[in-house]
This record gives C-alpha cells, structure tokens and sequence, in this order.
C-alpha cells in the first residue's frame, strides 16, 4: 500500500528522489527502517480507514526530529490537515519530541502552506541544494517547537480525536 502511494505520480513529483521504486529497493529500505530505533513509520487512518503515511527520524524523548509524509493520492480533500494533526499529536505527546522539522522543495507551493498554516516557522533557505533529474533545487527548511504547537480552532473541528490514528 505505501509504495503504490509512494510511487504514485501525484505523489512522487514532490519527493526528493523521485525514481519509481521497485518491490527489492522497498523492501530494503523497510527492512533496514524497521531496525532503526530512532525512526518511526506510521500510517494514519480515519475510522480505520488508511489515508496518510508519516515518518519521523532520529526520535529520542525531548529530541529534535524531522518528518516526512504523504496522504493517499485519492483521499478526500482535508485529510491532509487530519494527517498534520495528528502526527503533530502524536509527536509531541507521545513521542516527547522538543521540535520536528520539515523540508520542503521551492517550488512544492502546497507543501511550504501546509506547513505554515500547522504553524511551523520558516528557518531558512537551504539554496540549490538537492538534485533531481539534472536539475538544482532549494529546499525550504521549517520548525514548529513542542510550546508553539496550538492547533487552531478550525483545525480541531474537523477533526474527531477518537476517529483519527497513527499506528
């Protein structure tokens, strides 16, 4: 399921390494992941549903992580929002985490809103600083610390807590 999502064309023309990925090359890396005490996959879901896959790597209790993620090319619109919250749930209560930091290639325009509007700050430009296909581009770094995370109102609505999951 992950890597039907992962190799999807809506969903990889946003990744930094953007080659579709072979059945081996996944399970290799799943593998190797699922050995990795610091990192954490998690599939989220809405009434039991899957809609979202997050990541975070180099978790330690009071630590500083980074995450990865994507919802399920056909999910209804507004679940990213549902996935945004409740990894940043997840993150910052279960977890423990201090902050989480986010990436973002220029010219992802949703990505870089979606990080803005969970409430994460702009912390720099990393310029022409990843290769896809021959061709340079900057990555926007982003970080939201564990007492900045407030979600909004409007965010908490349309959500129903006992409802949405990381697993």
């Amino acid at each position: 399921m992950i890597l039907a999502w992962r190799n999807h064309p809506d969903i990889r023309r946003f990744m930094f390494n953007q080659h579709v990925i072979e059945m081996d090359e996944h399970r290799n890396w799943f593998e190797k992941t699922l050995n990795d005490p610091t990192r954490r996959l998690l599939i989220v879901e809405d009434r039991n549903e899957p809609f979202g896959y997050v990541q975070f790597s180099n978790v330690v209790s009071g630590g500083v992580s980074d995450w990865g993620f994507y919802v399920r090319p056909d999910a209804p619109k507004g679940n990213g929002r549902k996935l945004g919250i409740t990894a940043l749930n997840y993150a910052f209560s279960i977890l423990d985490l201090h902050k989480v930091c986010g990436q973002a290639i220029a010219n992802n325009k949703a990505s870089i809103s979606f990080h803005l509007r969970l409430g994460f700050a702009e912390e720099g430009m990393l310029r022409e600083h990843h290769c896809n296909n021959g061709e340079y581009h900057s990555l926007i770094c982003f970080g939201l610390l564990k007492y900045e995370w407030q979600p909004s109102l409007n965010f908490q609505e349309s959500i129903d807590d006992k409802n949405s999951n990381c697993w």
